[in-house]
């Protein structure tokens, strides 16, 4: 899954353009350099603001938002991963600063495409983690604060980084094997089971629960934020797999159908699947300030003060 997947896809496009032409009439969309470059720095402003605010506040210095910053890290990643790319394109190659001998431009391949597997795999596990965490908070709310301490949130960061690691140099050195892309499928395919399942649970609770909510006005309060904070997950997933969902679609076609004119078809809108990944390290943090009351009032403050 490399940003040689962009090349091998551009190869693909156009060894191939006479016959999509013909056979399924679908022209290569094109999307200026410009646009990808802008939509990344916004993305990575956007979450550098989310960690600045909750590094600022000792309120939000908890578990929950110890995990909604990791998601914010691994979007700022997936940024960075097309604005280095960009730049690396445009002062290498289209400037002809440098040669762009083969060699040296599949290093720097190498390199944006172990962060864009970072961004993609921390995302997931960050999505997935979030979600765990709601559902102690639900479920075990007396015993949330001695199951999810900061330490332990901080051990389940680091085993998520070195999967992350581990998995960014899998797919840079063995991209090209079917196995490794199957078992990068399973595995998205595992997690979104994951948090669906988690997600249903959670929202059949509330429902059944609702009337018992109604008569403890004591714990509505505390029951409405959590419930809150599940539509939060909840909509952060909706927008990853919207976001992200058509390029992996485009990585399993460029490998099991490359030459069917239909599959070429569907890879000639390439551009805007990468657009999509860049549009949602831009949404995410709209979602963190509209739904937390505590990280907006934070934000007014960085801006204001």
């Amino acid at each position: 899954m490399k940003s040689d997947c962009l090349s091998e896809t551009k190869n693909l496009l156009e060894n191939h353009n006479d016959i999509s032409a013909n056979i399924t009439d679908c022209a290569v969309v094109v999307v200026p350099e410009e646009i990808f470059f802008t939509i990344a720095i916004l993305g990575i402003l956007e979450n550098l603001l989310v960690l600045i605010a909750v590094g600022k506040n000792k309120n939000l210095h908890c578990p929950m938002y110890i995990f909604i910053c990791n998601l914010a890290v691994s979007d700022m990643l997936g940024s960075l991963y097309k604005t280095l790319e960009t730049i690396f394109y445009i002062i290498f190659c289209k400037t002809r600063i440098h040669t762009c001998q083969e060699a040296f431009v599949r290093t720097l391949d190498d390199i944006v495409d172990f962060m864009f597997i970072l961004s993609l795999l921390g995302s997931i596990f960050s999505l997935s983690v979030i979600a765990a965490d709601r559902y102690i908070t639900i479920f075990y709310a007396l015993q949330y604060h001695n199951i999810m301490t900061p330490k332990r949130a901080l051990v389940i960061l680091v085993i998520i980084w070195v999967f992350c690691v581990g998995g960014g140099l899998a797919m840079v050195f063995f991209s090209y094997e079917i196995p490794t892309v199957v078992f990068f499928t399973v595995l998205f395919c595992f997690m979104f089971i994951f948090i669906l399942c988690l997600n249903i649970h959670m929202f059949l609770l509330a429902r059944s629960h609702a009337k018992k909510i109604a008569l403890q006005p004591t714990n509505s309060a505390h029951q409405r934020t959590n419930m809150k904070g599940v539509v939060t997950i909840t909509v952060l997933f909706g927008v990853f797999l919207c976001c992200w969902v058509p390029f992996l679609l485009h990585m399993l076609l460029v490998q099991f159908c490359p030459e069917n004119p239909y599959c070429i078809c569907y890879m000639s809108i390439f551009p805007i699947n990468g657009t999509l990944i860049m549009c949602n390290a831009v949404i995410d943090p709209v979602i963190y300030a509209f739904r937390n009351p505590e990280l907006r009032r934070t934000f007014k403050r960085l801006f204001y003060c």
